[in-house]
C-alpha cells in the first residue's frame, strides 16, 4: 500500500465556536456517532497493573473500580490500556484483548458500567520498546524483566532502547503487518464485549507514538522519514479498525501533543496529524503530553495539557478532550465553557474520589435530582 495521505500545517477553527457563545456545562449531554454520554466528565485510561494472573483477563478488582465510577456519575469510561497481544503488554500484569477468553472476562464489566449510566469504550494498545517492564508479582519496576522471570523480547521502530530498558528489534514489514492486524482484531473482540467505542493508544511512547517521534524512529522506509511516513502505522491502525467496527461506533486516538524535547514530536505535527485522522474517520482526539523519550522536563501544574487540547481543537476543527491535573469543579467547568475541550477526563482525583462527579455537581450548585445519582442513593445526596 503506497503513501497517499496528505499532510498540512495550516490552522483551521472549531466551526468559529470558539470565539462564539459560551461553551457546554459539566453536566451537559454530548453525542458522537451512534453513542450518547451523559455528561462531560470522563474517567482516562489509567493502568493499573492488576492482572496477577499474567493472562490478560480482567478480575473482581478490575469490575470494583470501573463500576464503582459509573455509580460515581461519570459520564464515560475509557478502560485502561489493553493489550492487542501478548508481547504489546507494558507489563505481564496487563489486560488484553487477544484472545477469546478475555472477552468473555470484560463482558460483565461493560454490562454493569452501561447498567449503572456510563458509556464505556477500551484502549488498545501495544508497548513496543516500553514494554515488558515490572509489576509488583514480579519486582523489576521502572525496568526490564528477563525472559526467565516472565519477561519477553520488545520491538520499536529502530533498535535504539528506551533510558536503561533493554534493546527492542527493529520491526520489519511481516511485523509491522502484524501488529495492524492484531489491533483490527482486539478492535473485533471489544464490539463482542459489548464496549460502545474504541480508543487507540498513540501517546506516551508506546508503539505508535515511537513510529511518530523522529527522535525514536530513524527507518528508511515507508514507514520513516518525514511526517507522512512516520504516522503511516497509526493510519493504517486506524483504516483497518474503522473497518471491523460498526459505522456508528465512535473511534477516538489519544495522542502525546508533544514530547517535551527539542526537535522531537510536537504541537504542529499533531494539530497536521488529528485533522488527516478526522478525515478518515476518527471521531475524537484524546490530547495528552510526553512518555515518548526520557530524561525531559515537563512542566507539571494544574491544566498544564489544557492548552494543548484547545489548540488541537482549534487547529484540526474535531472534538477533544482535556486531561491532566484537573482536580476542581469549578476548574473543569471552565475548561469547557471556554470551548478548551468538549470533555474533560479526571483522573488521579477519581482514584482518590470515585463519586468525583457527585460532589461536583453540589459544589456547583446542581440540584440533587439533576445529578447522575443512582436512585439507591439519592437519599444519601450532598
Amino acid at each position: 500500500m503506497a503513501k497517499s495521505t496528505q499532510y498540512s500545517h495550516k490552522s483551521g477553527s472549531h466551526g468559529g465556536a470558539i470565539h462564539g457563545s459560551k461553551g457546554p456545562d459539566l453536566f451537559d449531554p454530548m453525542s458522537i456517532r451512534g453513542m450518547r454520554v451523559r455528561n462531560r466528565i470522563w474517567l482516562p485510561p489509567m493502568d493499573t497493573y492488576s492482572v496477577f494472573a499474567r493472562d490478560g483477563k480482567p478480575t473482581p478488582f478490575h469490575y470494583q473500580h470501573y463500576v464503582s465510577r459509573a455509580m460515581g456519575g461519570f459520564g464515560l469510561i475509557i478502560a485502561e490500556a489493553t493489550a492487542v497481544s501478548p508481547e504489546g503488554r507494558i507489563s505481564p500484569c496487563d489486560v488484553g484483548l487477544w484472545n477469546d477468553d478475555q472477552v468473555e472476562a470484560w463482558r460483565w464489566i461493560v454490562r454493569d458500567v452501561r447498567d449503572a449510566g456510563a458509556a464505556m469504550g477500551v484502549q488498545l494498545n501495544h508497548a513496543g520498546r516500553k514494554g515488558s517492564t515490572g509489576c509488583v508479582p514480579t519486582g523489576h519496576i521502572a525496568e526490564t524483566v528477563p525472559p526467565e522471570e516472565g519477561g519477553w523480547e520488545t520491538v520499536g521502530p529502530s533498535a535504539d532502547p528506551y533510558g536503561r530498558y533493554a534493546a527492542p528489534r527493529a520491526l520489519d514489514g511481516e511485523g509491522i503487518r502484524a501488529v495492524i492486524s492484531d489491533f483490527a482484531s482486539a478492535a473485533t473482540r471489544a464490539v463482542a464485549a459489548g464496549f460502545q467505542f474504541v480508543e487507540i493508544h498513540a501517546a506516551h511512547g508506546y508503539l505508535i507514538s515511537q513510529f511518530l517521534d523522529p527522535l525514536v524512529n530513524h527507518r528508511d522506509d515507508e514507514y520513516g522519514g518525514d511526517l507522512e511516513g512516520r504516522a503511516l502505522l497509526l493510519i493504517r491502525v486506524v483504516d483497518a479498525v474503522r473497518a471491523v467496527i460498526p459505522e456508528d461506533m465512535p473511534l477516538f486516538v489519544r495522542v502525546s501533543a508533544t514530547d517535551w524535547a527539542p526537535g522531537g514530536w510536537d504541537l504542529d505535527q499533531t494539530i497536521a496529524l488529528s485533522r488527516t485522522l478526522a478525515s478518515r474517520g476518527v471521531d475524537l482526539i484524546d490530547v495528552s503530553t510526553g512518555g515518548i523519550v526520557p530524561g525531559v522536563a515537563v512542566p507539571v501544574e494544574p491544566g498544564y495539557q489544557v492548552p494543548f487540547a484547545r489548540k488541537v481543537r482549534q487547529g484540526a476543527d474535531v472534538p477533544v478532550t482535556a486531561v491532566g491535573l484537573i482536580t476542581k469543579p469549578k476548574q473543569a467547568k471552565r475548561i469547557l465553557r471556554n470551548h478548551d475541550a468538549d470533555a474533560v477526563e479526571i483522573g488521579r482525583a477519581a482514584l482518590r474520589d470515585p463519586y468525583w462527579p457527585l460532589r461536583a455537581a453540589h459544589k456547583l450548585g446542581i440540584d440533587a435530582k439533576d445529578a447522575p445519582y443512582p436512585f439507591p442513593y439519592q437519599r444519601g445526596a450532598f
